[in-house]
């Protein structure tokens, strides 16, 4: 991002937090399934003046943006791991009254880690445990609901070892940190802290051209928190040129790079340090600047943005020369993510708000997290049986959906397309337990448990 800025899951756990990994498990898994608004408009929030992007009061922002991150928390001066936060321009029970007003309509906020400018490099365990404390103070006095990592240039590297074994000590500590953050909230909140992340291009899909240094230097800590990540957003600008999965270099900027990269992080790709499994479209979101003027480049025209999201989603034509993989596209895509909001608001590069107003062309109205919980209901299928019968009432006459199941762990088990109100889940296979099901009718999620007995 250009910031105008002053100045398989747990697949070791270290000594010290072996007593909570079964807990931390459950915590993460069976809770991040309904932990943030969807579909998402995610914007970065300013906190501090600038003449060409100004203040907004947090909760003066457009009511569209249904997650808000707060931009940022930074070391203290004299260290790189030591992190503080402090309103800019309100007083700290003001910035708190404000965080409130958003939550009580439905909103989560978020403190966004790092920037552009601000280097944070967990080298030993001291370094870690004060991270881990600092951090966990900023969330506890604001009453945040979650973390965004946006850790740029020295702040993740790696030098060695594979994707799902990594050997830098900074990598191993900001995972583990990060793990036990998200325990510690669990063991304060009783809720799961929500966890997104803003790596640059480079940090990710790059990784196909190299694996060192930065290139591809986030793809250990996605895999290692694949369970945790509520949203992925990568910054799909300030990047130049990306390869896609057929082999061909796609430019920032064009509606193709949207498609190339969002299919990439979805289905996974080959890499030095080992192959990059992807994540479920559920938890990407399109990471675009909200005009011209916010990013060094890789602004797109809302026209080419809303064919290449629609193309993704399978609601459209292809818009380019790349041809998604798989023909059923990805009608579950999570939403979309800019930097910033401050620049969304402004007038002097496009429409006051003009990010906002296409998300809404593309998506719909944003509803509130806690709107679509209630449409959840509970399925007792017992003893065994080998099919579970399915009615699921929807206002669409003719759509195409989508059922997947997860175990108590989290891991996918079983998913199923559908085109009826009607449908078999063949359980034939699955043993006594806890499941969820994640079902997608073509527009909104709905989440139901699932008990075999």
């Amino acid at each position: 991002m250009l910031k105008n800025f002053p100045t398989q899951y747990f697949n070791s756990c270290t000594v010290l937090y072996v007593i909570n990994c079964i807990s931390l498990f459950f915590i993460t898994s069976v809770t991040s399934f309904a932990q943030a608004p969807n579909p998402a408009l995610i914007g970065y929030f300013h906190n501090w003046q600038d003449a060409n992007a100004p203040y907004i009061q947090l909760d003066q922002i457009d009511s569209r943006y249904n997650i808000i991150d707060i931009a940022f928390a930074t070391p203290v001066q004299g260290t790189d791991y030591k992190m503080a936060f402090t309103p800019d321009q309100v007083s700290v029970p003001v910035f708190l009254s404000q965080i409130q007003n958003l939550q009580a309509q439905g909103k989560k906020v978020l403190i966004s880690i790092g920037g552009a400018n601000a280097t944070v490099s967990l080298d030993n365990i001291m370094e870690r445990d004060s991270f881990i404390s600092s951090m966990n103070s900023i969330i506890n006095t604001y009453g945040l609901d979650g973390l965004d990592i946006d850790l740029e240039g020295s702040s993740v590297t790696t030098s060695g070892g594979t994707i799902s074994s990594p050997t830098d000590q900074k990598l191993i500590h900001l995972i583990d940190a990060i793990k036990q953050i998200m325990l510690d909230y669990y063991t304060t909140n009783n809720r799961r802290l929500i966890l997104t992340m803003a790596p640059e291009t480079a940090f990710v899909q790059g990784g196909q051209s190299a694996y060192g240094g930065i290139w591809g230097a986030y793809l250990p800590l996605i895999n290692a928190l694949r369970d945790s990540i509520e949203i992925l957003h990568v910054q799909l600008y300030n990047s130049g040129s990306m390869y896609g999965l057929d082999g061909n270099i796609y430019t920032q900027g064009t509606a193709d790079f949207i498609v190339a990269q969002c299919e990439a992080v979805v289905q996974g790709f080959n890499t030095s340090g080992g192959f990059f499994a992807g994540l479920p479209a559920s938890k990407i979101a399109v990471g675009l600047p909200a005009c011209s003027s916010a990013a060094g480049g890789g602004f797109i025209d809302t026209i080419q943005v809303k064919a290449a999201i629609n193309y993704l989603r399978g609601n459209g034509p292809q818009v380019g020369s790349y041809t998604l993989i798989q023909s059923g596209a990805y009608p579950n895509l999570r939403g979309m993510m800019t930097w910033s909001i401050n620049w969304d608001a402004v007038t002097s590069c496009g429409t006051s708000y003009e990010y906002a107003n296409n998300f809404e062309q593309i998506f719909g109205p944003t509803t509130s997290l806690e709107n679509e919980i209630t449409t959840a209901r509970e399925n007792y299928l017992y003893p065994n049986p080998s099919t579970g019968i399915f009615t699921f009432n929807s206002a669409k006459n003719n759509f195409k959906g989508e059922i997947n199941v997860f175990n108590i762990l989290g891991s996918l088990v079983f998913t199923k397309s559908f085109a009826s109100n009607n449908f078999v889940l063949d359980l034939e296979k699955m043993p006594a337990g806890v499941y969820i099901a994640n079902i997608f009718d073509g527009e909104k999620y709905y989440f139901q448990k699932l008990i075999i007995e």
